[in-house]
């Protein structure tokens, strides 16, 4: 198989996802008389919303067309009843899908840069931390470590977002709203595989949540996709009670699809309180530099290891 026929594949695959997800009634269609072999719309009556043939689609949805206009990509994402992010990534499957000839990805290189760094650690009490484009935890201040309860029990390696929402015991008393959690840990895992569907990081991941998580092979085979950047998170935390914080995310511009993640709360209130005493519990450093990067500033050397003279360090 050829790149341009599985991009091409990746791309049928979605449409196939949401066409069976979408009723001839939320469609403004007359479901018919009879049993509906198919769940959700069929292939000619998807096509007619469209406005494109049946037989145009049905090579779409196959594989066997994979060049779609930007007219025809918008009609489909109409008809499917797509949100933003969601019509956003069926852009970018259908680009994908007429790229003749494999894009090099890009290293998923661990490094964090000593200057984002120094932002997690200005951040405190407030939770932050750096993840990877596939959840990894890279770096992190104190808070933004324990407010998942039990991740620094794992080894540093194994410490991704998705692994301890799917497989930590801990996650599904830690976060109020665990069902949505998962949901969108695999939308994000989801929006990846559609525009870089041999990323080895993503598969190693991707092949331990289904051999391990039931809940995940669920909803990975609905194809969501989320990305929600900011909002607000409830937690039922062991050290410090219920509260609830906004949160962020940013995008770190020259860097391998890095993210931010901070969580903060208005001084003065409880959830700010809890948060510092958070952050001044704390027995684990902060996370360390990689191999390739400076120690961090006011850090010196003892012992082979780095530590730093900051209080709840």
């Amino acid at each position: 198989m050829t790149t341009e026929q599985r991009n091409g594949t990746e791309l049928g695959r979605f449409l196939r996802a949401r066409r069976a997800r979408v009723t001839p009634e939320e469609a403004g269609l007359t479901a018919g008389v009879g049993l509906r072999r198919t769940p959700g719309l069929r292939r000619e009556e998807l096509a007619t919303l469209a406005g494109i043939s049946m037989d145009y689609y049905t090579r779409l949805e196959r594989g066997r067309e994979t060049r779609p206009s930007p007219s025809v990509v918008d009609a489909l994402a109409r008809a499917l009843r797509l949100e933003e992010v969601e019509h956003e990534h069926l852009r970018s499957l259908a680009a994908r899908a007429a790229r003749t000839a494999p894009e090099p990805p890009a290293a998923p290189s661990r490094t964090v840069r000593p200057g984002t760094r120094l932002l997690l650690e200005s951040l405190r009490p407030h939770p932050a931390y750096v993840v990877s484009r596939t959840g990894d935890l890279l770096a992190w201040n104190p808070g933004g470590l324990r407010l998942f309860a039990g991740m620094a029990d794992w080894p540093d390696r194994q410490r991704n977002i998705a692994r301890y929402v799917f497989l930590h015991p801990a996650a599904r008393e830690v976060f109020d709203d665990w069902e949505g959690q998962l949901r969108g840990c695999v939308g994000q895992l989801r929006a990846l595989a559609g525009t870089d569907p041999d990323a080895p990081d993503l598969a190693r991941l991707v092949g331990e949540l289904l051999l391990k998580s039931p809940e995940f092979v669920g909803l990975w085979e609905r194809y969501d996709i989320r990305g929600r950047t900011h909002g607000r998170k409830s937690f039922h935390h062991p050290d410090i009670g219920d509260l609830t914080l906004g949160y962020q995310s940013m995008h770190l511009d020259g860097t391998p699809a890095h993210r931010m993640v901070a969580y903060y709360a208005e001084p003065g209130t409880p959830e700010y309180d809890a948060l510092v005493l958070l952050d001044m519990t704390a027995h684990e450093q902060p996370s360390a530099p990689g191999p390739d990067e400076e120690p961090r500033a006011g850090e010196r050397q003892s012992g082979g290891r780095h530590t730093t003279g900051e209080p709840g360090g």
